[in-house]
């Protein structure tokens, strides 16, 4: 174990009230804590994909019964892209079920871009994995934020991802960095990984240089049909801990409330809001599973005082968040 992992391991292991306070200074020291940015998840392209990821309903090959479905309309996406804007959302990502897109399929998405970057949005795509050249067209087109995660620790990874490797996508997270493109880039807890693993898994995202913008935390939804779909549920402290640990090694990033949300109470929801996470995604549903509809959040967000985060501040450059001071964040736990 890498000496980073160690001590991101000997977070975990505070007393809680401890680990919670101190990811509270960290996010208090970065970030509005009352503000939430809102983000809206929109799948242009679903099902079908050849990869064999365990958690996910979209391979081809496993019987989750999700119809595969062609490349959204131009039209239909920017009817979705005004709604979540309406809603109260300031970026608006865009998901295909690829190994990685074709040429002639990357065309249709620049365009999708652009029209959605017309209205005044922030923009992210998550395609899989891309080849020499593809993240320059995407910034071309004007892509604020590519996100392709990393799902867990190295040594966990092989349990649950068998048609590309861990280097494969460290590579396609190179790539969107040298584009020039900011990138989202988070895992999936509960997937038979030990507390030691989600160590490993946080010390690789602190790695990158920079660090991801945006870490998408994700609670494993059980789908029928996957792999995964008899994994015993994780602990839902467990789960806080990994948010505000993620908060403390990863200072200047924004931590969202993804996949699981749809299964988690208020009160657990709260938890993840104190422990520093300051991002969810907004409206009914993600790439193929529920989400908590807009009025449900807009409750939640009034019990707790929150309010969205102003698309001003949401846009402001990991740098300048950076230099308020975020050396040190995880040189040791005390």
């Amino acid at each position: 174990m890498s000496d980073r992992a160690a001590a991101i391991e000997a977070l975990f292991e505070l007393p809680f009230n401890d680990l919670i306070y101190r990811a509270q200074t960290v996010h208090r020291t970065h970030f509005d804590p009352n503000a939430v940015q809102l983000s809206t998840l929109l799948s242009i392209k679903t099902g079908g994909c050849s990869e064999d990821c365990g958690y996910c309903s979209q391979s081809a090959r496993f019987e989750t019964g999700l119809e595969s479905e062609p490349l959204m309309a131009l039209d239909d996406v920017l009817d979705a892209a005004r709604a979540a804007k309406a809603r109260g959302a300031t970026r608006f990502c865009m998901g295909a079920a690829w190994r990685g897109p074709k040429d002639r399929d990357l065309a249709r998405v620049t365009e999708m871009i652009r029209a959605v970057k017309g209205l005044g949005l922030e923009t992210c795509a998550t395609l899989g994995l891309l080849r020499d050249g593809q993240a320059e067209e995407l910034a071309d087109a004007g892509l604020d934020y590519y996100n392709h995660n990393l799902d867990t620790s190295p040594g966990h990874y092989e349990k649950v991802i068998h048609t590309h490797s861990y280097e494969d996508r460290l590579a396609t997270l190179a790539r969107a960095r040298r584009a020039g493109l900011k990138v989202c880039c988070g895992g999936i807890m509960g997937m038979g990984e030990s507390r030691a693993d989600r160590a490993a898994f946080l010390a690789e995202l602190a790695a990158l240089d920079p660090p991801p913008e945006s870490v998408p935390v994700n609670l494993l939804v059980h789908i029928p049909g996957t792999p995964l779909s008899d994994q015993p549920a994780l602990d839902p402290i467990e789960f806080v801990r990994t948010v505000a640990v993620a908060r403390i090694v990863l200072p200047a990033s924004m931590v969202r409330l993804s996949a699981g949300r749809g299964a988690m109470p208020d009160h657990l929801q709260a938890l993840c809001f104190l422990a520093g996470a300051n991002s969810i995604f907004y409206g009914d549903r993600l790439l193929t599973t529920p989400n908590p509809e807009s009025d449900a959040d807009a409750a939640l967000f009034a019990k707790l005082g929150l309010k969205p985060m102003p698309a001003e501040v949401d846009q402001e450059s990991s740098a300048a968040r950076s230099a308020r001071g975020c050396a040190g964040a995880c040189s040791g736990t005390g």
